[in-house]
Order: structure tokens, then C-alpha cells, then sequence
């Protein structure tokens, strides 16, 4: 019986064609960030189970891949089971995002990094997902944060990276969505959600595009943190009706606004020309380490973001005993790669040369070298019968030309290249 070779599901293999162009459209993201002063770390895949687990990661904590310790036995499997608590058999994780690892690698490494850290990490990360279009169970993240900055300038330094990064992938008619934690709490504080479920509260809020006013409406009754007369629906409607939009004051403004915020949102704004930035006083971002700023790249042609960040003052106390100011934004490298065009002019020359069986090995290593010290990309393929087959399987594999390599040829200046794919 044939056993079952794809690989688990969410995650998937990558043939030669797609990962030269996953690779180079990483390589875009890494020059573009550095350019702007960011220098790159890496961090283990994974990390403490009591860090995953330590209420930072709002719903995604849930979602997290536990490693189970050594020596577990069918009788802690079983006693485990039967109290509910799996997680007591497991004291390691997967990373479900890079901050929660960003934040451990900065207060190991405090007194190794500058008074104001700026990282770039490009790598896998794991959640337990429901596999669906456009989510996966293994996905890579791109991540630049500013660390120690608690000015504006660090949302500015990260938005102007973002931003230029999206340019240099050729990601066009991106919006910025802006909002602030504070103006959030002064919605919900409008709202009479009791302190102790406003992060449930926001969970819920950052549903809206998936279940709608009336589902959100719905569900904050149901989790108590408003009551069934309250007239939430009407306020959500609102709120995403509003033309919305940053400019020098709202008159009158609405109770709930921080003035201060709403500020620094608009001067946000001034100083990145170029971009589209939008208020939206409905954009949460799920994660509950946010204490401020927050940000995400709409598209008009999809219903999912493009990538996201924000402000996260709180986080790296809990590893250091005292606070430090942090910011970040991160990409949604698989949203936005499968949108991308490799142009002609970014790829080197990708040359194949067909050899009959008679030329001489070190001839045609000869020919590779001064073809690969040229620029050129140089693939050897043995001549076959089915000649327009190997030519379509290497034009399907990024080569844009091909050489016949005879006895006779003695150097690269005899090879006749001939485009593929015309």
C-alpha cells in the first residue's frame, strides 16, 4: 500500500521556481530594511513553554505547538488527559510569533546591544491554525522593532521602512490603518465594559471583519462585558460608517477620543509623504501586548491584512523586572509573496546548456565557469530525445536561454544562446 507523502497539513514543500521566489523577494525585504539601519538577529524555534503561555499572545497562546517533555509516560498522558491541563506535560513551544522571542533576546543580550536596538528577524514561526486559504500552520514572519525609543520616532523610523519596503516589492495601492490603544480604551470606557474584561472585549472587537457588527454586538453580551440594552450595534455602525479620516481636529470631537493620541497619529501621518494612512478607530490587533500605537497594510483587493505592528511598552518588563519602550512591525510575508512579479531585470541570466554525451567533462565545467564568472546562472542538461520537453521543464524552472554544447565547441564565445519561453 502507497504511503501517504504530502506533507502535514498548513504546511507545505516549495519546488525550485517558487522558492527562488519566495528568496528573492525575502532578499528585497532584508536589503531594504538594513538600508534603514536595521541589523538582523536570529533566535531558537523554540522557547520556554511558561513564556508562550505567559498571557502575552492574546488568542494565538492558544494555538500554540507544545513540545512534550522527556520521559512522559501513558499514565501522565492519562492523568494529564483527565485533568485537563496538557500543557503541565509539555515545557517547551514552538514560537507562534518572533516578539515574544524578541523581547527574551533583549533582555538576555541588554548589555551586548546599543541604548536603542534595531532588529530585523526573518524566519518560520508555528500556530495551530485551521488550514484555510491564505493561513498556515508553518509561515514565515518579517519583522523589524525598535527597542528603547519610546519617542515617536521609532513608529516613524518603522513605518518609513514599511513603507519603502512595499515599494521595492512593486506592492502598490497599500493603505496604512492607524489607531492607538488609548482610543480604544476610551471607546470601551464609553461603553461601560467593565477593566477586568476590556482585553476580552477587544478580542472580540478585533472580529468585526469576519462576524460583522451584529455578531460582535452579540458576542460582547454574551461575554458580560456590556449589557443587552446597551446600544453597542448602533455605536459600531458608527464607528465603521464614519468618514474617518487624520486631519487637523474632528469637530466637535466625539467624548471617547484621546486628544493626546489622536495627535500623535496626525503628525504620523505628516511625516511619511508618500504613503496612504487612514485613522480606523476599529482596528485592535489581537495581540495583548499592545499598550499604544497600533498599525496595519490594508489592500483594497483582499479582506485580510498585509502585515501589522504597533507599540509594546509592557512586554520586556516581564523579563527584566523594569520597563523598556518597544515598538515593531511585521510583514505578512505569505500574503503578499504569491503577489509579487520577479522582473526581468532583478534576476541574473539563467542559461542552460545542452550537451551531447561526447563532450569531455572538464570541458563543460570549463564552459560553466566562465559563463557562472560572467553573472549567469549555468544548469548542464544531457541532450534527450524529447528536446522540447527538457526545454519546457527548465523554462518552467526560471532558465530564460539555452546553449547546444557539441565536441567541437572550445570556448564560451562559440555558444549560440537562444531565448526560452518566446
Amino acid at each position: 500500500m502507497a504511503q501517504n507523502v504530502t506533507p502535514p497539513r498548513g504546511m507545505r514543500d516549495f519546488l525550485p521556481a517558487e522558492k527562488a521566489r519566495r528568496e528573492h523577494a525575502l532578499g528585497l525585504i532584508r536589503s531594504v530594511y538594513a538600508a534603514h539601519g536595521f541589523d538582523e538577529i536570529e533566535t531558537p524555534v523554540m522557547e520556554d513553554s511558561s513564556r508562550l503561555h505567559a498571557g502575552l499572545g492574546g488568542d494565538n497562546e492558544k494555538l500554540a505547538f507544545a513540545v512534550m517533555k522527556r520521559g512522559i509516560t501513558a499514565d501522565d498522558l492519562a492523568a494529564a488527559a483527565a485533568s485537563g491541563d496538557a500543557l503541565s506535560l509539555a515545557d517547551l513551544g514552538l514560537r507562534y510569533d518572533l516578539t515574544v522571542p524578541l523581547a527574551r533576546f533583549y533582555a538576555t543580550h541588554r548589555a551586548a546591544l546599543p541604548p536603542v536596538f534595531r532588529s530585523i528577524q526573518i524566519a518560520p514561526v508555528w500556530r495551530a491554525e485551521r488550514p484555510q486559504k491564505g493561513r498556515y500552520r508553518q509561515f514565515v514572519q518579517c519583522d523589524i522593532d525598535i527597542i528603547g525609543d519610546a519617542t515617536p520616532l521609532a513608529e516613524l523610523e518603522l513605518l518609513t521602512a514599511t513603507v519603502a519596503t512595499l515599494d521595492a516589492l512593486g506592492l502598490t495601492g497599500c493603505t496604512i490603518r492607524l489607531n492607538d490603544r488609548r482610543i480604544l480604551a476610551g471607546i470601551l470606557g464609553s461603553w461601560g465594559v467593565p477593566e477586568a474584561l476590556r482585553e476580552r472585549a477587544l478580542i472580540t472587537i478585533d472580529k468585526l471583519d469576519k462576524i460583522g457588527v451584529a455578531g460582535v454586538s452579540a458576542e460582547l453580551v454574551e461575554i458580560g462585558a456590556v449589557s443587552a440594552d446597551a446600544e453597542v450595534a448602533t455605536a459600531l455602525e458608527g464607528l465603521t460608517t464614519a468618514d474617518w479620516h487624520l486631519a487637523s481636529g474632528v469637530v466637535p470631537p466625539p467624548a471617547w477620543l484621546d486628544l493626546e493620541a489622536y495627535a500623535e497619529l496626525l503628525a504620523l501621518r505628516e511625516a511619511v509623504p508618500g504613503a496612504t494612512i487612514e485613522f480606523d478607530p476599529t482596528l485592535v490587533r489581537g495581540m495583548g501586548y499592545y499598550t499604544g500605537t497600533i498599525f496595519e497594510i490594508a489592500h483594497p483587493e483582499f479582506g485580510y491584512s498585509l502585515g501589522g505592528g504597533g507599540r509594546y511598552d509592557g512586554m520586556i518588563g516581564r523579563f527584566l523586572g523594569n520597563d523598556v519602550p518597544a515598538c515593531g512591525f511585521s510583514i505578512g510575508f505569505e500574503r503578499i509573496v504569491d503577489l509579487l512579479e520577479i522582473r526581468d531585470a532583478e534576476r541574473p541570466r539563467a542559461v542552460v546548456l545542452v550537451h551531447d554525451a561526447d563532450v569531455p567533462a572538464e570541458r563543460l565545467l570549463a564552459l560553466k565557469r566562465e559563463l557562472v564568472a560572467s553573472g549567469s546562472r549555468v544548469r548542464l542538461e544531457r541532450r534527450v530525445k524529447n528536446f522540447r520537453a527538457l526545454l519546457d521543464r527548465v523554462t518552467a524552472d526560471g532558465f530564460d536561454a539555452f546553449a547546444n554544447v557539441t565536441a567541437d565547441t572550445a570556448d564560451a564565445s562559440q555558444l549560440e544562446l537562444r531565448e526560452l519561453g518566446a
